[in-house]
């Protein structure tokens, strides 16, 4: 498929829909494969603190990465900030210390939040992706925004239908040092 003529806009919403249609078994069954690529990653063997997303939807399925590794390393998951328009990653003990907030994601409750904003890694999500790492993410400039000062490595879990040849991309986004997919690990500039 031939995207690079379509808008970010475009990009977003024709790769969402395509998403939005695979199935619980479909979902589970592509997470599983990404999820033990990243696993054996020496970026993420390495890391002692790892920050990562709290899938939702038709997403990468992050949940039963983080239940596994709660108790093995330092579990930084982020969670919205309104006051400041942002995100801020708190570190997780627990997975009950979750609940429902802010755009229906989990996050960790008012009372075990234990702010922290340093990680070895941070495991992305987006929509669209390209093999020079860029993202397109929801739209919100939220992400983007943390990761402009974030000094470990970024890494994006996605199916491979999100990855595209090379899509339009913005001074102020940041790109992933890594793709995982399905299929394979991209590593930005060249694949392995």
């Amino acid at each position: 498929m031939i995207f690079f003529s379509l808008s970010k806009e475009e990009l977003r919403k024709k790769i969402k829909e395509k998403r939005d249609k695979l199935s619980q078994t479909e979902i589970w069954r592509r997470s599983e494969k990404i999820i033990e690529k990243l696993t054996k990653m020496n970026e993420f063997v390495n890391a002692d603190a790892v920050a990562c997303y709290i899938s939702f939807g038709n997403e990468v399925n992050t949940h039963f990465l983080i239940k596994n590794f709660i108790e093995k390393k330092k579990i930084l998951v982020p969670f919205v900030d309104k006051g400041r328009k942002e995100i801020r990653l708190s570190h997780l003990k627990n997975w009950e210390e979750l609940h429902t907030g802010e755009y229906g994601i989990l996050e960790p409750k008012k009372e075990f939040l234990r702010i922290e904003n340093n990680a070895d890694i941070f495991i992305i999500p987006g929509i669209v992706f390209d093999e020079s790492g860029n993202r397109i993410g929801y739209g919100g400039g939220y992400f983007d925004r943390f990761l402009s000062d974030f000094k470990g490595k970024k890494i994006a879990l996605a199916y491979e239908f999100q990855i595209i040849k090379k899509m339009p991309n913005e001074k102020h986004d940041v790109k992933m040092d890594f793709i995982v997919t399905d299929k394979r690990i991209i590593k930005v500039c060249f694949t392995y």
